[in-house]
């Protein structure tokens, strides 16, 4: 079941965005955040406020696969060859990219209404245990958007109260990303501690944060860390011991097929350990099937699947038929699209299909990658990824010596298959040391150094003196 998100009158401010206006028939009173948050309900409803702000389409809704899947190798935009989304799929974007710039701004906004629970929900006199879930679940969702920030952006300016006045400064400087990434990590480890295990949330409730949702998302900062310039000794020993919590706990599985874990009749199942939910009208729907659907079908054929990357795939390999499917009608190529998420109900732009953020074979490929950057001979680092082939209809690999490098080789191609069109393809492609390589070899481009980051948008730039450019932009 799922539950609607209302909006509050609150007034939040985004870095750089003015306030949200909401209107009511009867005006009885001045509500602000300073006289809102009394009682638990308050709090809860406010909560609520920071989750709303995902489902809008230039944030979880549409944005986040715009900019980590067309930065990818196996998708690529219909039509124009100029534009937001040829210049993320041809590593032409600049400073001035709409998509680039709506994934800061959501972000921000998202963090901004965190940082007013956090700060506004300890003096509510309520049960502590209650009061500490919702703010886990607050300064999980703060962690997880300077999370994006970090890995989009690089050095970004750390911001953990809420504005409050016109004397507050809005000009803030950019935070090195080790800062950020030491706020990402404390926040995360609070919401572990705090927030409810997934069988205790109640069904009303999917979609709140559980405690495997911050495990996992730990292990994937660790090792994100430990790929970048702010990287410290036990960032792959910490990223392994957070997959093998979530592991060991058997509150998650691997869906016994593939197919189901996409489907909305079978949401928030075993493997799912964290997803935005859409719902259709009057709910909040999601426009991914639309989108990605060809004409002949009622959608937008908005993007095509590269033959490369189908034929990539095993014959035995059921994750092909699932994930993608011809164009029909179609007589010149790519020919194919992403038929990964699917909704036999969906009502025009608007599907059931939940964002996933993270799920269990996620972990899994996690494990392994950990394990293989701790130690390449280790035969245990099989384990994960064979668990995700063997789902998949594969022969597992066979537990031979590789080299740490030729394992990562595994590891790009296994995500690929199984986390396709997931929000993770470029972040993947930089945490493993192959987006270069991968752009070389499937378009014969060379990629700067400076594409490896997002210029920040030029809009704050201009708002903002303090707030310096990327290099090359």
């Amino acid at each position: 079941m799922k539950k609607k998100i209302i909006l509050l009158g609150i007034c939040s401010l985004g870095l750089f965005s003015s306030c949200e206006k909401f209107l009511e028939e009867k005006p009885y009173d001045f509500l602000t955040s300073s006289n809102f948050y009394q009682n638990e309900g308050d709090a809860t409803a406010a909560l609520n406020g920071v989750f709303s702000t995902m489902q809008v389409q230039t944030h979880y809704g549409r944005t986040v696969w715009l900019v980590t899947e067309l930065p990818g190798e196996y998708m690529e935009v219909v039509g124009a060859a100029t534009g937001d989304r040829a210049e993320l799929n041809r590593y032409t974007y600049t400073a001035n990219n709409g998509e680039i710039a709506f994934w800061w701004i959501n972000t921000y906004r998202m963090i901004s209404r965190a940082n007013d629970v956090i700060e506004k929900t300890p003096p509510i006199n309520m049960d502590e245990a209650r009061k500490n879930n919702i703010i886990g679940n607050a300064r999980f969702l703060r962690a997880l958007g300077y999370f994006e920030l970090v890995r989009s952006y690089g050095d970004v300016p750390l911001i953990l109260s809420p504005v409050k006045g016109p004397n507050d400064d809005l000009r803030p400087a950019r935070t090195p990303q080790a800062q950020i990434y030491e706020q990402i990590i404390d926040d995360l480890k609070f919401a572990e501690a705090n927030c409810l295990p997934e069988n205790q949330i109640p069904a009303a409730n999917k979609g709140r944060i559980s405690t495997g949702a911050a495990s996992s998302m730990l292990a994937k900062v660790y090792l994100t860390r430990a790929s970048s310039p702010a990287a410290q000794g036990a960032d792959n020993q910490e990223a392994l011991a957070a997959c093998n919590r979530v592991i060991s706990s058997n509150t998650y599985s691997l869906s016994p097929v593939y197919g189901d874990v996409f489907l909305p009749d079978r949401e928030n199942g075993p493997e799912h350990i964290l997803s935005v939910q859409f719902d259709l009208p009057p709910n909040v729907g999601n426009i991914i099937v639309r989108q990605n659907y060809p004409a002949l079908l009622g959608g937008f054929a908005s993007f095509t699947v590269r033959d490369a990357f189908v034929n990539s795939y095993a014959a035995t390999d059921v994750r092909k038929e699932w994930n993608v499917s011809n164009r029909a009608g179609t007589t010149t190529l790519p020919q194919y699209y992403f038929n990964k998420f699917r909704d036999d109900r969906r009502i025009g732009n608007d599907s059931r299909v939940n964002w996933l953020i993270t799920r269990f074979a996620d972990v899994l490929l996690m494990q392994s990658e950990a394990l293989n950057n701790l130690n390449a001979g280790d035969a245990t680092k099989y384990q994960g990824i064979n668990g995700v082939r063997v789902r998949a209809g594969l022969a597992p690999l066979p537990l031979t010596a590789t080299t740490k490098d030729a394992f990562v080789d595994l590891l790009v191609r296994e995500r690929g298959w199984e986390l396709c069109y997931e929000g993770h393809r470029r972040y993947d492609l930089l945490r493993l040391n192959r987006l270069k390589q991968v752009q070389q070899a499937t378009f014969n481009r060379v990629i700067s150094d400076n594409y490896l980051l997002f210029p920040i948008p030029q809009s704050e730039v201009i708002l903002n003196p303090n707030l310096t450019q990327n290099p090359g932009f």
